[in-house]
Formats: C-alpha cells, structure tokens, sequence
C-alpha cells in the first residue's frame, strides 16, 4: 500500500518535531504552540520542540505514545500519573528548619514555590520553625492530557546534533557543520562532557563530533 507524505509513520529513535499541548482538569499547564502557551503565561513565548523518540525527553507516556503516528494528524492521549509525572509521596513531604531558608535569604510563605537544593518545592505551612515544604511535581497523582501532532522528520544534521546536545547537556552550544564533519564550540568546561559523550554522538548521529575552546563572554 502507498503512503502519501503525511501518512508516513515515525519510529522509536526518529528525530521529530512536535507541536502540543498538555492539559490537567481541563486547564493548560504546558504548550508550545503560542496562544495555549499563553493562558499558562502571557509573556510566553515557545520555541520549536524537536525531540528524539524513544528518549524520554517527554514524559514516558507520551514517548511511548509517538511510536507508530502519522506525519501532520491530531491525536489525543490520556495519561495516568504512573505514566505521566508519578504518584505522590509522601517522603517528599519533609521538615525544614525555618533558619535554613533565612542562612539562604529565603522567604518562606504558604502556597510559594522556590528551588531549593536544585530542586523544586512549595511551602505547604509554616508552624514556629518548621516549614512543612513538598517536593513532589506539582503535577505529580494527576491524570494528564496531551494534544498533539507530529510536524516532520527533522533530517538536518546541525538540528539533529543540537538536539542530542540538549538531551545530553540540557543545554545547546553553538554547532558549527562543515561537510560530514561536527564541531561543538564552547568554553573548556563543555570539552570533557563532549569527550565523555562521543558514543551517544556515534549512536544517535552516525558520528563522533570535534570540540574547539572558546572564550565565554562574562556577563553579570
């Protein structure tokens, strides 16, 4: 059976481009498509998602779900908490003493969110001393909706090699693509994640890539 351009179907390791929204209760919490993203955040303003399946770089669910889908079709899909952002726990329910907020000039109030040992938390009450402060995910024991398409099958090497950049380092330098050949430019901290990395590079680009120094700007 011939397939036209918009039915062909992406697999497991595919680099994609996806345009969604997710949703809990009816309400958007995340969206790259500017006027969803907007009743999250009026300032918003998203940029493409281009995303490698099977990589986790989405909830497993929704990578799970993207095996298999068309080119430029809408789908739906529901996920339980399992398979969206966890159940809650109750461990991550913890007492900290009110001082260690002020040795971090910190402000603690009820119902204020802040990041605190790199992670995200929110002040449930305040009781003398004790701060009763929950890291779970604000979404965590929540059933969550995803709508979504998947626009292309990204091809381009430096789009394809940003994006294994940022599943690796959460973070994209600049790439510079001469021929065959990939060079990451960045400053000499980036140089051994680049060096320790080069067989995800060799798995996912078909390639090793080339690290060149270079200085950071310092910027206040």
């Amino acid at each position: 059976m011939n397939q036209s351009q918009n039915s062909i179907m992406v697999k497991k390791g595919d680099f994609v481009e996806i345009k969604f929204t997710g949703l809990v209760d009816g309400r958007v919490f995340d969206s790259n498509i500017k006027e969803e993203a907007k009743k999250v955040d009026e300032r918003a303003n998203p940029e493409k998602t281009v995303i490698i399946i099977g990589q986790r770089m989405v909830v497993k669910g929704f990578d799970e779900y993207l095996e298999g889908k068309e080119l430029n079709k809408d789908y739906e899909i529901v996920l339980s908490p399992k398979e969206a952002f966890g159940q809650r726990r109750t461990e991550l329910v913890r007492i900290i003493p009110l001082k260690v907020f002020h040795e971090q000039k910190l402000n603690p109030k009820p119902g204020t969110s802040f990041v605190f040992d790199n992670q995200l938390a929110k002040i449930i009450t305040i009781s003398g001393a004790r701060v009763i402060t929950d890291f779970n995910n604000p979404l965590a024991g929540k059933e969550v909706t995803y709508k979504f398409s998947i626009s292309r099958i990204v091809e381009d090497l430096k789009e394809k090699t940003e994006t294994v950049c940022n599943l690796l380092f959460r973070h994209v330098p600049q790439v510079i693509i001469e021929g065959d050949s990939i060079t990451i430019n960045g400053p000499k901290i980036l140089e051994n994640f680049v060096n320790q990395s080069q067989s995800k590079f060799k798995e996912f680009l078909g390639r090793e890539v080339s690290f060149k120094e270079i200085e950071s700007k310092k910027e206040e």
